[in-house]
Parts: C-alpha cells; sequence; structure tokens
C-alpha cells in the first residue's frame, strides 16, 4: 500500500488504484484524476484511468483484468467470425453491452466491462444456451466493436425481422412491404439511430441510397463519404424507412415520382439540430438525403473558420463598406454560406437593417429578416431582389447568383446604396471575374460595384493524437516548388488512431484566396482579360493563391500534401 502521505484529501483509495500505483502504471495525480471523475459521473475507476490516458496505457486495463483474474481485449480491433456473431443475437449485444470475442474450448468468450458480475453471465449463458466465460474490455470498445459488426440499429431491425417473418416484396422497380407500416414504433427508433450516430461522428450529411439487391446510408464526415454498417435484411424496411423520414419533414409520402424538399427540427440534448431533406426518385425506390444543420456553428467566426490577419483586413474594409458586392465562391460544400453568415454576424447591429433571399435557409438568424425560395410558384432570386428594395434594406444576401438577371439586379442594388452579399459556383477568384463577364454584364458596372472576391475551399486536419512524420513523393514536391514555396524538414500524416476513427483526420478549416477588387483590378476587368492575366496581377501584388494557404498549413504539419492537390485539384502555376 501506499504511505498515507500520498493518500488525496479523502483519505479513500481503492484496492485497484493502490496496486495500479503500485506497478508504475499511474501517478499519484492520475489517479487522483482519476477518483475525482469517477466521483462526478460514477463509472469504473480502471475504464477512467485508460480514458484519461487518452488509451494510451493499456497496461492499466491489463492489471485490472488480471486482478478479477480474466484476460483484456480489444473487440473493436477483432475480425470476429460471422458464426460468433450469429451466435449472438444483436439485441443481447445492445442489451448487455457485450460481444462474442472468440472461442475458449466449449465456451462463448464475451467482452464485458464488468465481467465480475456472475449475474450477467448466468443469463447470457440462459438466454443462448451455452457455456460462457467473460472476458475484461471498455464500453467504448465495445460499443464500437457492435456497430461495426451488427450495423446501426441491428437490434432494432432483428426484433422485427422475428415478429413479422417472412417480410413479403412486390416484384419490379416498384418495391413495397406488404408489411409496411406494421412496425411504425420500431422504424422510429431505427431513424433515431441513424441520426443520432451521424449526430455523434459529426457528419454533415446522412445519404439513403436504394439499389437492386441492397440499401446503403452513408455518412459525409469531413467532407468524405463513409458507408455504415448495417443489417443485411435493411433492404426489406427501405420503403418504411424513406416514409417515416418523409412525415418527419412534412413530405407527401404518396409522392413517389417528383422530387421533394423540406426541412426538420430536433433537439439533442442542449443542442438544436436543423436537418434539410431532399427526396431524388429513381427506378429502384426513392433516394434520400439529410443535411445536418447545427446552429451553434453559427457562433463561428471568420478567424476560427480559418481566415488569417491579412485576410480579415481586406474582407473587413470591405463589408465596412455603405455599398459594393462581396462575393464568396468555391464549389458544392466549400463552406461558402458559413463564410457568408460569419461575415454578417460581424456587421450585424441594430442601426442595420439585414435581409437575405436564400434556397433554402439553412439557419435561423437573430435580427435578420430571411426569405426562401419558392421557384414552383415564381417566387426566384430575381423577382424576390426586386420586393427588398422597397423595405429599405442597409445589407443583403443573396442566397446564390445564378443567372445574368439576378447578377444584374444586385449589380444595380449595389450601386443604389446597399451592401450586398453573395455566392457563386467557380475554381477560383479570378475564374469568378471572367464568369461574371461570360453574363455579358457591362464591364464597368461589375469594376465599380465588385469589391471583394473570396474563393475557398474545405481542407482536412491531421489528428493531433497520431500525427506522424512520412516521406512524400518526389513529383508532390517537384509541382509546389515550381512556386516557389519553402519545403519543410518533415511533412505529417495521422496514422490512424481511435480518436480519429483510424482516419487520420479530425476536423477541417478553410483556405482561401482573396481579391481586393482596387483600380488595378478594375482596369483588367474593363478590357475582360482572361482569368490567367487576373491571377498574374494578384501575384505581382503579393496575393497568396489557395494552393499556397495549404501549403501554409503542411508547413505547420496541419495536413497533408495529398489533402491540399485533392482539394485545389491542380496546382496554378
Amino acid at each position: 500500500m501506499i504511505s498515507e502521505s500520498t493518500r488525496i484529501s479523502d483519505g479513500m483509495i481503492r484496492q485497484t488504484g493502490d496496486l495500479l500505483v503500485q506497478k508504475d502504471c499511474i501517478s499519484i495525480d492520475e489517479l487522483n484524476r482519476g477518483l475525482h471523475e469517477q466521483k462526478q459521473s460514477g463509472g469504473h475507476l480502471g475504464e477512467i484511468l485508460y480514458r484519461l490516458s487518452r488509451n494510451e496505457k493499456p497496461e492499466i486495463m491489463a492489471v485490472v483484468a488480471d486482478k478479477l483474474g480474466c484476460r483484456w481485449v480489444r473487440p473493436d480491433q477483432i475480425e470476429i467470425e460471422p458464426e460468433l456473431i450469429a451466435r449472438f443475437p444483436a439485441r443481447l449485444a445492445n442489451h448487455y453491452h457485450a460481444i462474442p470475442v472468440g472461442m475458449d474450448g466449449p465456451r462463448l468468450v464475451i467482452a464485458h466491462s464488468e465481467p465480475q458480475k456472475l449475474e450477467i453471465k448466468d443469463e447470457i449463458e440462459l438466454l443462448i444456451n451455452c457455456p460462457v466465460c467473460m472476458a475484461l474490455a471498455t464500453r467504448q470498445h465495445i460499443d464500437e466493436a457492435i456497430r461495426r459488426h451488427y450495423g446501426v440499429g441491428a437490434e432494432t431491425l432483428e426484433e422485427m425481422q422475428s415478429e413479422n417473418d417472412p417480410v413479403l416484396e412486390l416484384e419490379g422497380s416498384d418495391l413495397h412491404s406488404l408489411d409496411e407500416g406494421a412496425d411504425e414504433a420500431s422504424i422510429i427508433r431505427f431513424v433515431n439511430q441513424i441520426i443520432l450516430e451521424a449526430h455523434r461522428l459529426t457528419a454533415t450529411d446522412i445519404h439513403f441510397e436504394p439499389g437492386d439487391e441492397s440499401f446503403r446510408i452513408r455518412y459525409r464526415i469531413d467532407g468524405m463519404l463513409e458507408p455504415i454498417h448495417l443489417p443485411i435484411h435493411v433492404r426489406q424496411y427501405q420503403n418504411a424507412i424513406i416514409s417515416r423520414i418523409k412525415v418527419m419533414a412534412r413530405l407527401n409520402i404518396s409522392e413517389q415520382r417528383l422530387p421533394q424538399d423540406g426541412r426538420i427540427q430536433v433537439r439533442l440534448h442542449d443542442e438544436s439540430l436543423d436537418l434539410r431533406v431532399s427526396v431524388l426518385p429513381t427506378p429502384k425506390g426513392e433516394a434520400l438525403n439529410l443535411r445536418l444543420l447545427r446552429r451553434a456553428s453559427l457562433h463561428l467566426g471568420l478567424h476560427q473558420l480559418g481566415f488569417e490577419d491579412h485576410h480579415l483586413k481586406t474582407i473587413s474594409a470591405a463589408a465596412n463598406r455603405p455599398n459594393g458586392i462581396i462575393i464568396v465562391t468555391g464549389p458544392t460544400g466549400s463552406g461558402k454560406t458559413t463564410t457568408l453568415y460569419a461575415l454578417l454576424d460581424q456587421i450585424n447591429s441594430l442601426n442595420k437593417k439585414i435581409i437575405t433571399i436564400e434556397d433554402p435557409i439553412e439557419y435561423q438568424l437573430a435580427g435578420v429578416l430571411q426569405m426562401q425560395v419558392h421557384e414552383e410558384i415564381g417566387f426566384t432570386f430575381a423577382r424576390a431582389l426586386r420586393s427588398i428594395l422597397r423595405h429599405d434594406p442597409d445589407v443583403v444576401l443573396v442566397g446564390e447568383i445564378r443567372d445574368a438577371e439576378t447578377a444584374e439586379i444586385a449589380i444595380r442594388m449595389a450601386m443604389t446604396g446597399h451592401l450586398v452579399f453573395s455566392t457563386l459556383h467557380t475554381n477560383d477568384a479570378a475564374s469568378t471575374i471572367v464568369r461574371l463577364l461570360d453574363m455579358n454584364l457591362e464591364p464597368y458596372l461589375l469594376a465599380s460595384t465588385i469589391h471583394c472576391v473570396i474563393a475557398q475551399r474545405l481542407v482536412r486536419l491531421n489528428c493531433p493524437h497520431c500525427r506522424v512524420p512520412y516521406p512524400v513523393d518526389a513529383a508532390i514536391i517537384e509541382a509546389f516548388s515550381t512556386l516557389g514555396l519553402e519545403m519543410p524538414k518533415h511533412f505529417y500524416r495521422g496514422q490512424g488512431c481511435e480518436t480519429c476513427r483510424r482516419s487520420g483526420f479530425i476536423g477541417r478549416t478553410s483556405i482561401q484566396e482573396v481579391y481586393p477588387l482596387d483600380e488595378d483590378f478594375g482596369a483588367l476587368i474593363l478590357e475582360q482579360a482572361p482569368a490567367s492575366k487576373f491571377r498574374a496581377l494578384a501575384r505581382r501584388k503579393n496575393i497568396r493563391m489557395m494552393a499556397e494557404e495549404g501549403w501554409q498549413l503542411v508547413l505547420a504539419g496541419r495536413t497533408t500534401t495529398e489533402e491540399i492537390l485533392r482539394v485545389t485539384q491542380a496546382v496554378e502555376t
């Protein structure tokens, strides 16, 4: 035992903690932190201490397992045989938070966070009619293994399968379960599980995609699509799943031939979540996309979004002018709308009237009048802009400049004393100006009204917990060296760990190029110069391109060269 002088203030150090300190697995300070957290939130001391070490001290769990007379396992790292999974139903795995990991002679080895509880062992043996021996694993590792081997919502679908087997379907492209609607409560629970899992993984989209022999669900996490493991019989319920989401979004569930759009508002714990719903008809059934919009992200400033000080100076100068146009450009999913909202939040005040016209409205902004386009009834961007003028706004946000009519009205508004924010789909800032010229807009109007063009992309960031140095292909180095950029001593990338779901990346930030359209740029606009001339002028003015901005992240070890090339597509020379 450790001496009295080293005991924490309440004089209570558990036997497990004593043993871990004696074996030099943890320090007294680490033990004190673990006991404090256990007192605050409950749980098992060994698992808490292991989690506080960021799962980097497996010896903690090995000592605890030895003390309990069993072995420690990592079910999330074990390829469990399908035969074992078949012997242990999903409903038991989720109820007991346990999973089979192997055989010990005739006994099935079950991983559990409390292997010392004999009543759990006895119940499992009775339910599966098989002798069992218990192994120690953390609750987190068990739950990850359950999701991977059984699939999200497996126990829900398993219950439905057992209650309604067999499920009959009509052949052909218009598939309908004859028992559809009989398990409404279970379908509701399954859809909730899919959404909750997406929220836990910080996904931005959920894709429901029907196929010939399957029904696939994928999450978009940090800009990349990742399929999720689902029970094999999920396809039998694809129409019920889609119908449930359409009901939540107040869409017409009987209409399966036309696209539909809707919105769902939910609350998870203390966070409000907006779900944007889009349904598309296909020959295999309806495809559905859920966009998850977190209202909390609205409060991010431009600096938190990745904008450096030299960019903020340029943007702030343009945003504080009484009139003109600021355009944010980039492909879908590059963070344009988030940047515009951050700009609005920066200038929003009681002495300014701000009106937006969007398609759709993604976030609710306090103190801002927001309108949504409804093209099916003729309420277009252009028509909305003509109506906005009668309400005497100071600032107008146009969700997207889609055509010459909208662009021309936005320019006229800027000329009559309004500050206009908008977006455009182009590859870079130089292409934005050329695109507007291609709309047959008068060059002198563009030169006198557009004050700033921001082009941006989102790049994934290296996981700080598993970042390691690595060699880079010579061709990649050569591609960047042509820009005269500094070569770092080491390149870094995440090798994959529990924290980053083995992807090597956690989170994203933006890279930008910001053009302040001064008189020199105005002269190029008047002569309707090609994009190459705008880029050349930007270089002479020491404006960094997006690839160069990304390279600064590479130099800092925050991302990889491959990631920068992926989002910028090609390095401009």
